[in-house]
């Protein structure tokens, strides 16, 4: 039985430390925030100007004034600051961000990612993933592990327009978990979702990577 979206979000928020700034991406990566471990102290970062953002609100706490890079609506924190994009993006680019979590439509075995256009669709613009590849100390990867069409996402390399090169510390999809100790080491496996066989990933793979289970 393979993770939903939330249990993805969990597996990545696994990788949150104490007093970390965190940036999440659009999609799955927000999911993250309600998934945060009792009792730790992580302050999640939106490009368009909020620092300390708390859990998706309920339907009666909906500020529509309140919303994050993806225009999802989000809830405030007695600590929150709030700011113009230049300051944000002055904090991701200066290295302020301890790590951010993104969404993928490929990543490559050796780090590459492409996540932010497909050619020939109409896109409102790039985004800040690419600021966030080069500047934020780690990057996890979370996505479907193959597209709707049943393709591999985690490839030999990247066919998409790149966000970045060599720059993908970690992945989770919903089958399974990626990590490299650096980016001169290649992936290693080190997880399975539930009721996942190691042979069904490789199946579903065509990046190279060692076992580590």
């Amino acid at each position: 039985m393979a993770w939903d979206r939330n249990q993805m979000a969990a597996r990545a928020a696994k990788e949150l430390r104490d007093g970390y700034y965190v940036n999440l991406g659009i999609g799955i990566p927000t999911l993250v925030a309600n998934n945060i471990p009792a009792g730790m102290t992580v302050t999640l970062q939106s490009e368009n100007g909020m620092l300390g953002i708390g859990p998706f609100p309920y339907d009666d706490e909906v500020d529509p004034d309140l919303i994050n890079a993806g225009k999802q609506t989000i809830s405030e924190l007695p600590q929150s600051v709030y700011f113009g994009s230049e300051q944000s993006f002055a904090m991701i680019r200066g290295g302020h961000i301890d790590l951010t979590v993104l969404g993928a439509m490929e990543v490559a075995e050796n780090g590459d990612i492409a996540n932010w256009m497909i050619p020939g669709k109409m896109i409102k613009g790039m985004g800040g993933a690419m600021d966030l590849v080069a500047g934020v100390k780690k990057i996890i990867v979370v996505m479907e592990h193959t597209s709707k069409n049943g393709d591999p996402k985690f490839l030999k390399s990247c066919s998409l327009p790149l966000t970045g090169k060599n720059v993908v510390d970690m992945v989770v999809t919903d089958l399974a978990v990626f990590q490299r100790p650096d980016h001169e080491s290649p992936f290693r496996l080190i997880e399975l979702a539930p009721g996942v066989t190691a042979d069904e990933v490789a199946a579903k793979t065509t990046a190279a990577y060692e076992v580590a289970l």
